[in-house]
């Protein structure tokens, strides 16, 4: 079935009600971000270095970035307008995520129940952690949505690369920059030089897997876009995370 070539549009022509994929694109990325953040946020891990030395990094970095990348998608099919939507839809998650998570940690067990220490483990993430999780995705995905839709207008929709990769430096690093410091700093288990190897690790492996995972972002974007028959510039945008158009 033949679709419509992609046409460039101001980014307040559409309503999100107007495009077919919108809301499973959103779907898929709040179930990674909220996955990501459930299962691998607060666990380091490392790599072996020649010498018998270890390089730390957070286990959740094998996946949240594609979070990221779903995020850019979203920016450069259906603009940046489209994209604070979803992200304040994850930042609703996320909070909701947590408010659950402490309440049912908070219950008492069933008589004879052997797992409470193992959720309180699991799931008891200290306010702490939790707050400083929902300032980083907020502010490094406003961020690369940001990012990616000016230079958007800077190369007028061409090199898809550069911004992917350009946003995601910027939104990625400062993710990590305002997580790790946050939920991290001055506790046992985390000393200075290891929280600073994460951040750093943390920023590099995602940028990383931005840059290796560049076929499919190319390739979702141009679905998308044949599929919705539209390519969003975000020339009249108000840029404001709290604006309406």
């Amino acid at each position: 079935m033949d679709h419509q070539a992609p046409r460039p549009v101001a980014a307040n022509s559409y309503a999100a009600g107007a495009f077919r994929y919108y809301p499973y694109v959103m779907a898929a990325f709040v179930a990674i971000l909220l996955l990501s953040n459930i299962i691998g946020a607060s666990k380091p891990s490392y790599l072996p270095l020649p010498g018998g030395g270890q390089w730390a990094f957070g286990a959740g970095v094998l996946f949240f970035p594609i979070s990221y990348i779903l995020g850019d998608v979203l920016t450069e099919v259906y603009g940046y307008a489209h994209a604070r939507r979803v992200i304040w839809t994850g930042f609703a998650a996320l909070a909701f995520m947590a408010v659950m998570a402490a309440v049912v940690v908070a219950l008492p067990p069933a008589q004879g129940w052997p797992g409470q220490e193992a959720y309180e483990f699991v799931f008891g993430n200290s306010w702490r952690i939790v707050l400083a999780s929902m300032a980083a995705f907020w502010a490094g995905e406003f961020a690369n949505a940001f990012v990616l839709a000016k230079m958007k207008l800077l190369t007028r929709g061409r090199m898809l690369w550069t911004r992917t990769i350009g946003s995601t430096v910027v939104g990625q690093g400062l993710d990590s920059l305002i997580f790790y410091p946050l939920a991290f700093y001055g506790l046992a288990g985390w000393p200075v030089e290891q929280l600073w190897q994460v951040i750093l690790s943390q920023w590099a492996i995602k940028t990383a897997w931005e840059a290796l995972l560049t076929p499919f972002t190319y390739w979702a974007v141009n679905f998308l876009k044949r599929r919705e028959g539209v390519d969003v510039f975000d020339e009249q945008t108000d840029f404001s995370p709290f604006g309406h158009s």
